[in-house]
């Protein structure tokens, strides 16, 4: 029998990995309650290709947040709020209406190293990339991607009107709404984190529609709402508040509370990565440490 009464509030953090989806029920006090998760493959259809249905993420949303419901005992009405974050820079490209045009290109994805050149050249040079975005162009990040799917797939991007990341899919599908978060929205390289916003600068000069673009907030700002149907799905309250949240790394840390400037993590995962606060935007001249905002609302990383 559950040890919580109905005036003690959770929240569900929902993680949409590479490999599988993690649903985390905490509560009022950082107390993990539950965890359930949900795996599944990636293709590599080509060497240095790697690519992902984006159903498999949204089936695995729905099945961890009812597993680790139904473990607890907790009913969902309780659940105060639903913070999202995942695996970074993963292209999804969707139609006027929302559906999904291709399998998302993810993070690891090697394709476009024709593409990264492309984009310093019309930016100008690597310095000018660089000062208006804080970061080269890797091909890992998002923006490479996109000119990638122009290039070789042009008559799916004809049908393109949206671009959102993995675990912005998961909110368009709980919530209906389009929408990112800062830190998340730093790996795209169509941003200028310095700023916290997304880059005319860079929209321009790769010929990239801003309206292809989502609403950018801060890591704790409310996206959106439980939809009627996803409540019947989950068992989540419809209504149910759904917040920015982040990339995975951001995520991580502010979990292991490197929030502050001085307190830095170190994940071995899928990548590695260490991780470091900083109180204002820190720019390497050649673009060799990353240079994203933090979840934390007025701080980078």
């Amino acid at each position: 029998m559950c040890q919580y009464n109905a005036c003690v509030a959770f929240c569900i953090g929902i993680d949409t990995s590479t490999t599988a989806t993690k649903a985390l029920l905490i509560d009022q006090t950082g107390d993990v309650i539950g965890v359930a998760s949900h795996e599944y493959a990636f293709e590599t259809p080509h060497p240095l290709w790697s690519e992902q249905d984006p159903g498999l993420w949204w089936n695995a949303t729905v099945s961890s947040i009812r597993d680790v419901l139904d473990r607890t005992r907790i009913n969902g009405a309780e659940v105060a709020g639903v913070g999202l974050a995942g695996q970074m820079h993963g292209l999804v490209l969707l139609d006027e209406s929302g559906e999904v045009l291709r399998p998302a290109i993810l993070w690891n994805d090697q394709r476009t190293g024709d593409e990264c050149n492309e984009i310093r050249f019309a930016m100008g040079g690597l310095a000018a990339l660089v000062a208006e975005t804080g970061n080269d162009a890797l091909t890992g990040f998002t923006a490479p991607k996109i000119l990638w799917v122009r290039k070789h797939e042009p008559e799916i991007f004809g049908r393109a009107r949206h671009i959102l990341l993995p675990k912005d899919y998961v909110r368009l599908r709980m919530t209906g709404t389009y929408a990112m978060d800062v830190a998340d929205g730093s790996g795209t390289l169509l941003m200028n984190v310095s700023r916290r916003c997304w880059s005319t600068v860079v929209c321009s000069a790769l010929a990239i529609p801003s309206s292809f673009l989502p609403q950018l907030f801060e890591g704790t700002g409310v996206t959106g709402l439980v939809t009627a149907e996803v409540a019947r799905l989950t068992g989540l309250r419809e209504g149910t508040p759904v917040v920015a949240g982040g990339g995975d790394q951001a995520a991580g840390a502010v979990g292991v509370g490197a929030v502050v400037e001085g307190i830095v993590s170190v994940s071995l995962g899928t990548s590695g990565v260490v991780f470091a606060t900083s109180n204002q935007p820190f720019f390497e001249p050649r673009g060799r440490v990353h240079s994203f905002c933090h979840s934390v609302p007025g701080a980078w990383h």
